[in-house]
């Protein structure tokens, strides 16, 4: 071969190679001596024949025409042959140039053709009950599900996990829910970059050298079904698809905005804890168990919703709660048929017994010590979603007046404050009813002078004491759902101005008694001292039912009232229980339901729960206290007291 042939092979590159990567090293020394060699061969063979001039001349010749020959086709050659490279990466080991052909773009155009191809396919086909190995066609299914690209929240992320054998792969997340950190740093950059620097082998399979060797996230679970695919990338979490893998790896990412721990709104306490639920339904399960921390402590979840599935939190303490008590919880919730469930207090409308009177038959509440203690009694707790309350079941209706200081506070003062709060719902139930059958029908059961009184007062009043309690009742609700509604700056100013310039200027304008301004106001503060937000709205609406019937039959109207109600609570049940229990019917308990006694006492759970374990506490709880009459103390002195008097009898006789 000439040596321009030769040259002409440095530029060539054989057809082996024309889809890899390749290196173009330098030739070794050798092949340039060869070279020299034969370059100094030909000229020896030339300097030594013994050939006339006109024949040296004419040999020249075609020996040129040859070597124009073969270098127009080693050009041809090469040209055909040479790839043109994209760019030049010196390797990190050798030093060698690695020249990164044109195949790798023509692979990303045949995948992209497949992934046409299969979209096309599967447009008309229902979604399969499992994940496929070919991850074309997972990425199709997964456009297809969540309507790509229409629906611009849905990322998709494909990459090459770089290992001994490089495997295809993409990863699934919503932006909004799922955390751009976590995915970042927990399973993107372990697979996309330190995948690399390890020699992983590929003999365990890639789904398992990925998820035990490479992902270092708290949290990876392996599914083949679709639907269990999709309720998690909908959760938050990101689902990892692998090429040839018959599994997809879901990793917890969960990381949608929130609202931090903050003070309760709604059961504000002046001793004990100020922490409150939030709307995140992990946190609010941390909070309680940070405060009982016991590992007979449950929370099963569960799922309410046909279009968006809603978590629901089921929360009981094992070898405490009566076990028909959770099945018949969690036998409700399942029952539920619905697309969508917003909040707790829609889960409480579905699972109730037939809501038949006002009373709440379930305790919503966003404290956690209050959850935390019920659990230790034997009741059950639910969480919604995102709902920063978390209900308490069954409840009873002595539960519903008691407050989470009660506990906190000595049981003289406990008490006091329970009287306090049952004097104000009987004055927020019955007052203005009261002041209309005196009114009205028995003026004789009040002094003489306070009759006179309230008749000079309502003697330019031009409406009967019905209406004119009517209007006064409701233009309280107004100016509190007024400063409900308005902002926080200015609600408590109206709701206190409101009140003040509305009853003033009626009073002036003879539209309305003094008198019955005082008993309206006194029944808006006993209202306001019911610690359950629900049940004053029983009472608030019950109201204006006594209202009706004391402005038809007096007292006896009021009478017939009550004994309908009693009546009424006394069938109403909640999950079973009746919610009057402990008294009707009576069942022994400790001393923790209408008053408050000493806590060393309280040594029973409520036995209308009927717990496992119906002990709270140890019987001798102050054995240290002389003045107990249970301390192991006061019985030794019991004892010798009673050894003495029989020496002493002894000594008589």
């Amino acid at each position: 071969m000439s040596f321009w042939s030769k040259i002409g092979r440095l530029f060539t590159v054989d057809d082996s190679i024309m889809d890899e990567d390749f290196s173009l090293v330098p030739h070794d020394q050798g092949g340039g001596n060869t070279n020299g060699d034969e370059r100094k061969q030909d000229t020896n063979d030339h300097g030594a024949g013994n050939i006339d001039g006109r024949e040296q001349e004419k040999d020249g010749e075609n020996h040129e025409e040859e070597k124009e020959k073969d270098i127009e086709t080693d050009e041809k050659k090469a040209k055909a042959k040479t790839v043109k490279p994209k760019k030049m990466i010196p390797d990190k080991e050798t030093g060698a140039i690695k020249l990164h052909s044109q195949s790798e773009k023509n692979e990303n155009e045949k995948q992209e053709d497949k992934q046409k191809k299969a979209a096309q396919e599967i447009k008309d086909k229902p979604i399969p009950e499992k994940v496929s190995e070919q991850l074309y066609i997972n990425r199709a299914w997964v456009e297809k599900i969540f309507h790509m690209p229409t629906n611009a929240d849905v990322i998709i992320r494909d990459f090459t996990i770089p290992l001994s054998n490089p495997i295809k792969a993409f990863a699934v997340f919503i932006e909004g829910i799922s955390s751009k950190e976590t995915i970042n740093s927990f399973i993107l950059e372990p697979l996309m970059l330190l995948a690399e620097l390890r020699s992983e082998s590929m003999e365990e399979g890639a789904l398992k050298t990925v998820k035990e060797k490479l992902l270092p996230g708290n949290q990876v679970m392996e599914y083949e079904l679709w639907e269990d695919v999709k309720k998690n990338i909908l959760s938050g979490s990101t689902a990892l698809f692998l090429e040839g893998a018959k599994k997809v790896l879901i990793i917890e990412s969960k990381g949608w905005e929130q609202r931090g721990v903050g003070e309760t709104q709604t059961e504000t306490v002046v001793r004990g804890p100020h922490d409150a639920f939030t709307e995140n339904l992990r946190a609010n399960t941390g909070l309680v168990r940070s405060r009982l921390r016991t590992e007979s402590l449950i929370t099963e979840m569960m799922q309410v919703g046909e279009l968006a599935p809603t978590d629901v939190a089921v929360m009981y303490v094992d070898g405490i709660t009566n076990p028909k008590l959770v099945q018949e919880v969690k036998r409700r919730i399942k029952g539920i048929k619905v697309d969508f469930l917003q909040d707790s207090g829609q889960l409480e409308q579905f699972i109730e017994d037939p809501p038949k009177g006002f009373i709440p038959r379930m305790m919503a509440t966003e404290r956690p010590d209050r959850v935390a203690a019920s659990l230790a009694e034997g009741f059950v707790v639910v969480f919604v979603g995102q709902s920063p309350y978390g209900l308490i079941l069954p409840t009873f209706l002595w539960s519903l007046l008691h407050t989470a200081e009660d506990a906190y506070l000595r049981f003289p003062f406990g008490s006091f404050i329970r009287l306090i709060r049952f004097v104000s719902f009987l004055m927020a139930l019955l007052l203005p009813a009261m002041y209309i059958a005196v009114t009205n029908y028995h003026p004789e059961m009040i002094p003489t002078d306070l009759m006179l009184a309230i008749a000079a007062a309502r003697e330019l009043v031009p409406f009967p004491v019905v209406l004119e309690v009517l209007l006064m009742e409701l233009s309280l609700e107004l100016i509190r759902e007024a400063g409900i509604r308005i902002p926080n700056v200015i609600g408590p100013t109206i709701g206190i101005v409101g009140a003040l310039i509305l009853g003033q200027a009626a009073v002036q304008a003879g539209i309305i008694s003094p008198l019955l301004v005082i008993v309206v106001a006194l029944t808006a503060l006993a209202s306001f001292t019911m610690p359950n937000y629900n049940f004053s709205f029983a009472v608030r609406t019950l109201r204006f039912v006594f209202i009706l019937v004391a402005a038809i039959w007096g007292f006896y109207g009021i009478t017939l009232g009550v004994m309908a109600l009693l009546m009424n609570w006394a069938t109403i049940k909640s999950f079973g229980i009746p919610m009057l229990s402990v008294v009707a019917p009576f069942k022994p308990s400790s001393p923790d339901v209408i008053l408050r006694g000493p806590i060393f006492k309280q040594e029973n759970r409520p036995s209308a729960l009927r717990p496992q374990d119906s002990r709270r506490q140890r019987h001798f709880t102050r054995r240290w206290d002389p003045t107990t009459h249970d301390s192991e103390e006061a019985r030794r002195q019991l004892e010798k007291d009673n050894s003495l008097l029989d020496q002493g009898g002894d000594q008589r006789d």
